[in-house]
């Protein structure tokens, strides 16, 4: 699991730029849920509604969002992203460049097409 190199921020950056992100140890090991619903553990989700219908294309995606914003163990990554999934979503996920920056050098693959969504940070 990588985490993002610390490099000094700007003055007067805030979290977001500070802020370490991880990536999984490979992409093999993600097989995840595809359908149902699940409920998200509070450690990842702690919105208070940590529930997700994944046969909702809108909520898959936020809960990948979710959980590459906030994972920090490949465990993590490992049982809540599936590979095919992630690849397939990959382009309109909604995430901050940082974290869409270290996933695409780590894996190639994701960065086959251009993004169409990114979030500041």
């Amino acid at each position: 699991m990588a985490a993002d190199e610390p490099r000094p921020a700007p003055p007067g950056a805030g979290y977001a730029a500070n802020r370490p992100y991880f990536v999984a140890d490979t992409l093999d090991d993600l097989h995840g849920p595809t359908s149902g619903v699940v409920h998200l553990d509070a450690r990842l989700d702690w919105s208070g509604e940590p529930v997700y219908d994944l046969d909702d294309p809108i909520e898959l995606a936020y809960l990948y969002e979710v959980v590459l914003r906030e994972g920090s163990r490949h465990e993590e990554f490992a049982r809540w992203l599936d590979r095919p999934t992630l690849i397939r979503l990959w382009p309109t996920l909604f995430l901050p460049a940082r974290v869409r920056a270290l996933w695409e050098r780590t894996f190639p693959v994701l960065a086959h097409e251009a993004p169409r969504t990114a979030a500041a940070g």
